[in-house]
């Protein structure tokens, strides 16, 4: 979902009182607190050219925003996202810690919970605060002459970024890369997470040896950091958030792409299947097994995480919710069907209307990318 941040003031007037209106209405305003906050929005465009949203407005906005995003089916629990304000923060070092805070708020000892946190809208004064990285937490990815990585093959652009701008990894492949924050038009800064605050599981199969003694592991919390949000026409370029992990998420993707860690012919040896012929099934197989692997060991480290199927079975629960609001279910076919056994699932028999709706979250250009 890309798309321009706008400066049309009668633009910003329209989108703004749509929100107002809608959010007054969900949280139970009344008609005249609405009316009031409807001519006193509008009254702060005219002046400033851009609004200031109220506490109230933002964390609701937050949880809209959540609740139409057409590609996520975890929206069951939009209404428990816990919500941040760190509109307030200035320069790299705070930022940096309101990272840090986010990061253990949502770990939470492996309960995880849903957070977001959000730092300045662009239209206001101040300094612009722009993340690089794609998640909070993310391993690195090392390309090695010939061509073969180690580590992450998706992190290898922003693992050479990282390096460029004076960190250096330990080379294994699992490195935790830093956070690069950049306030304004200041140089980024680098800075390395403390490794006591990430919490990590370590992936093994409750019967089989699937990875022959060798280190496999992933990280608990997926903190997507590189978005925009987008609440009633104001944007904030910075605003990382989190939910907990679908199994498949981890056990069909990223340890299992070909284009990420590519497990699944090791795992296939280990399981003892004939790899030459697509006959045998053997990547469906060890694609089965791996996923079972993630999903034991989340549950044995008492971290939070959801099979494929209950996620299904909640985002039905969802629509259901939905509909007795007279509000329309949104959503992208091809991201909400698991990767794994779709078929298995009522959402692979569903159709969906992919319609654009706000709040929501942006795609945008990352600054190291600008230019290429």
């Amino acid at each position: 979902m890309n798309r321009e941040i706008h400066h049309n003031e009668n633009q910003l007037q329209q989108e703004a009182e749509l929100f107002i209106r809608s959010c007054y209405h969900e949280l139970g305003q009344t008609a005249d607190d609405t009316e009031f906050r409807v001519q006193q929005v509008s009254d702060e465009i005219n002046r400033n050219g851009s609004y200031t949203h109220t506490y109230e407005e933002l964390v609701h906005g937050a949880k809209m925003a959540w609740r139409n995003s057409n590609r996520c089916i975890g929206r069951l629990f939009w209404n428990r996202l816990h919500v941040f304000d760190a509109r307030d923060l200035d320069g790299e070092e705070m930022i940096f810690q309101a990272l840090l805070r986010h990061i253990e708020f949502a770990t939470n000892g492996g309960e995880i919970r849903p957070t977001i946190t959000i730092f300045k809208q662009a239209s206001l004064g101040g300094e612009p605060i722009s993340i690089w990285n794609h998640q909070l937490l993310r391993y690195a990815g090392y390309e090695m002459p010939g061509g073969n990585v180690i580590g992450d093959p998706s992190s290898v652009r922003f693992t050479k970024v990282c390096e460029s701008l004076g960190w250096k990894g330990e080379g294994t492949s699992f490195d935790l890369l830093p956070l690069v924050i950049q306030c304004s038009s200041r140089e980024p800064r680098v800075f390395d997470l403390p490794k006591e605050i990430v919490l990590e599981v370590p992936i093994c199969h409750p019967e089989l040896d699937l990875f022959r003694g060798e280190e496999v592991k992933w990280y608990a919390v997926p903190i997507i950091s590189d978005m925009r949000l987008e609440i009633g026409g104001t944007s904030y370029v910075a605003a990382p958030f989190n939910g907990w992990y679908m199994g498949t998420e981890i056990g069909a993707r990223n340890l299992a792409d070909e284009f990420r860690y590519n497990l699944l012919p090791r795992v296939a040896i280990a399981m003892g299947l004939d790899t030459t012929s697509n006959v045998s099934l053997w990547k469906d197989r060890a694609l089965v097994e791996l996923n079972v692997a993630v999903l034991h060991s989340f549950r044995e480290c008492g971290v939070s995480i959801v099979d494929h199927h209950t996620a299904a079975q909640q985002f039905g629960t969802f629509q259901k919710n939905e509909k007795k609001e007279a509000r329309d279910v949104t959503g992208r076919w091809s991201w909400l069907i698991p990767p794994l056994s779709p078929a298995t699932t009522d959402i692979f028999h569903s159709t969906f209307d992919d319609r654009l709706v706000t709040p929501n979250f942006f795609h945008q250009e990352n600054p190291y990318l600008l230019g290429e």
